[in-house]
């Protein structure tokens, strides 16, 4: 359960972030990039499902 909570963790790093120096300027670059729309989400699914394999997992 820990490796899924790691996991989870690191894509939610993944997806925070993309301040801009100015909230003026809206640079789409960093709030749509690969990182943040695809790999961010699929680690967080991939976490989520080692969760529930866990809680299931007999002895």
């Amino acid at each position: 359960m820990i490796a899924g909570a790691v996991i989870i963790a690191l894509g939610m790093i993944l997806m925070a972030g993309g301040k801009s120096q100015d909230p003026n300027v809206f640079d789409p670059k960093q709030v749509y990039s690969t990182t943040r729309l695809t790999i961010a989400p699929v680690l967080i699914v991939l976490g989520l499902v080692l969760e529930v394999y866990a809680i299931f997992k007999k002895n």
